[in-house]
């Protein structure tokens, strides 16, 4: 990665490869690249050397439209800080990967999702209006309504109490194994972690 003090080395020698319908853990200190890694595998950033394949497809091949488009075709997300816009309800930040994609059904299954999640009585709630834990459930029902290949979390549970964050691991599990999901986790919840086929650590940015 270029910085204005020149190159900085925050992933080396990473060689990775992820299987359709695998449940993938990243762990490791904080520092270790583990959210930079993350970052690239969704195509949000671009390494300075090596590549990376998405469904096939070169990501480091492709300018940002193109990666964007994948993405909006294939990959849903999950955020610690849920990235839930302000103004619009639940149930309208559920609905917009879906009316990005035109598709015509979007109210309907953005509302079937949040009642899979247990909020079918706050779809006109706004953010604010909604605790921490009903807005992870927001977030990931907004990850899960595309029926994405791959699922990316960054510290799912890391702003929820402790139950809070069984409930949200147990629906990224069920969502995982019903639609056969690609979920790669980032956390540093040892439960969650061991709930993945396979956890790879990180050092000081390489895998060890």
């Amino acid at each position: 990665m270029l910085t204005s003090d020149g190159s900085l080395d925050i992933l080396s020698s990473v060689t990775l490869t992820i299987k359709s319908g695998e449940s993938l853990a990243i762990v490791g200190a904080s520092g270790s690249g583990k959210s930079t890694l993350l970052s690239l595998l969704a195509g949000l950033d671009t390494p300075s050397q090596g590549s990376i394949l998405l469904k096939g497809q070169n990501l480091t091949t492709l300018d940002e439209d193109g990666r964007a488009e994948l993405r909006n075709q294939s990959v849903g997300f999950v955020f610690q800080s849920f990235q839930l816009l302000p103004g619009l309800t639940a149930l309208e930040n559920v609905m917009l990967p879906l009316e990005l994609r035109g598709e015509k059904r979007a109210k309907e299954m953005a509302a079937n999702l949040l009642h899979r999640v247990g909020l079918s009585h706050r779809l006109t709630h706004t953010p604010l209006k909604l605790s921490g834990g009903e807005q992870q459930r927001v977030a990931l029902a907004r990850a899960f309504v595309t029926e994405p290949a791959i699922l990316f979390a960054d510290e799912p549970t890391g702003n929820l109490d402790s139950k809070t964050g069984e409930q949200i691991i147990e629906l990224l599990f069920k969502l995982n194994q019903e639609k056969q999901t690609t979920l790669i986790l980032v956390t540093h919840d040892n439960a969650l972690a061991t709930r993945c086929q396979r956890t790879i650590k990180l050092e000081s940015g390489r895998v060890v």
